[in-house]
């Protein structure tokens, strides 16, 4: 049986963050799959009338043009990229929690990919969501390279 010291281990914490990531998308990708054949603009008119925005302002109006340009064929596609997403956090989430080092690779690398983007939100419109979202990324990419750099001297 584990100890309970690696049952708590940062890399255990950072593949059940991982996995919960892929099971939000895949979630969020069931319901996109959920909206095709409707008429998903007449549902973000009344999902603004519901929030008592005005529909001809900016920023609704916008959402609901967007919204409607939302097509079957365009949902079952980012459905798709919401599926493969899901599947790679998952993958990464088992082999973080088995210990794998392809696994912190995978989690370095992408968690390096994400770091640029997040700062340049930060940038664009400073608040404590990309703040908050560039300090979890970096304590994943510390977790990870440390444990790499742990398995480098082991060897």
């Amino acid at each position: 049986m584990a100890s309970a010291a690696k049952r708590a281990s940062p890399l255990r914490v950072v593949a059940i963050f991982e996995a919960a990531k892929g099971l939000v998308v895949l979630l969020a990708g069931t319901g996109l799959l959920l909206l095709i054949g409707r008429d998903v603009q007449a549902m973000a008119e009344r999902f603004v009338a519901h929030l008592h925005l005005d529909p001809a302002s900016h920023y609704p109006r916008i959402f609901i043009e967007k919204v409607g340009e939302v097509s079957g064929p365009r949902l079952r596609l980012y459905a798709l990229g919401a599926l493969l997403y899901a599947l790679i956090r998952m993958a990464e989430a088992v082999g973080l929690w088995n210990d794998l080092k392809w696994a912190e690779w995978l989690g370095l690398s992408t968690g390096a990919i994400y770091l640029p983007f997040e700062v340049r939100a930060l940038i664009r419109r400073p608040g404590p969501e990309p703040l908050i979202a560039i300090v979890i990324n970096l304590i994943v990419l510390v977790v990870l390279a440390h444990r790499l750099q742990s398995r480098a001297r082991a060897r």
